[in-house]
């Protein structure tokens, strides 16, 4: 799953440290999902949208395996 959080915090100058705070986790963990490494529970994945007014399918873009 692809994601659009590294360029939506930017955008709007937000910190990854600050952004991690207003969802109560690491930095390490933003930076995580803004690389790709980790994929959010659904919780997250609701608070992070909710931070930013958007819905989750604005910042995460599932793409379904073609071979799935």
């Amino acid at each position: 799953m692809n994601n659009r959080l590294e360029e939506i915090r930017k955008q709007r100058g937000i910190k990854q440290e600050e952004l991690a705070t207003a969802l109560e986790v690491s930095r390490q963990t933003i930076g995580s999902l803004e690389n790709g490494r980790y994929n959010p529970s659904i919780l997250l994945a609701f608070k992070i949208a909710r931070f930013f007014g958007m819905s989750i399918e604005e910042i995460f873009i599932y793409e379904e395996d073609e071979n799935a």
